[in-house]
């Protein structure tokens, strides 16, 4: 009788109900997983897809970046080489005046004594013909 009584419990319009519910939370939980795998593949693609594009942006930005610092240094260099030729620029000035204040012949004076000189070799050479 206690077999009969089991059986009779066991089959229950409301056993079967919650037999079923809990079949049917046992598959849905079985297609959430399903499903997070097939969309997880899903989305771990478009991820390495964005990736690349940000990593193709960062790049582009990046190179930018630099031709603009060559394009700087560059500027820069130039910069610097006018400054240092007017320095010279200005040594050379300052120099030439305190030998002239010293008596120092010029080059240009030195090429002009060396004219006057020939002219005077010719002037000699000529006399002695």
């Amino acid at each position: 009788m206690a077999t009969v009584a089991l059986k009779s419990i066991i089959e229950t319009p409301i056993i079967a109900n919650i037999r079923e519910s809990a079949n049917h939370i046992w598959l849905a939980g079985l297609g959430a997983y399903a499903k997070t795998q097939e969309e997880g593949e899903k989305l771990f693609q478009s991820l390495v897809k964005e990736g690349e594009k940000v990593e193709k942006q960062a790049k582009k930005t990046a190179e930018a970046r630099i031709e603009e610092a060559k394009g700087k240094v560059v500027e820069f260099r130039g910069k610097a080489s006018q400054q240092f030729d007017r320095l010279e620029e200005l040594f050379q000035e300052r120099v030439a005046q305190v030998l002239n204040r010293l008596g120092v012949p010029t080059q240009e004076d030195i090429q002009e004594l060396t004219k006057r000189v020939e002219a005077l070799n010719e002037s000699i050479m000529a006399l002695k013909k």
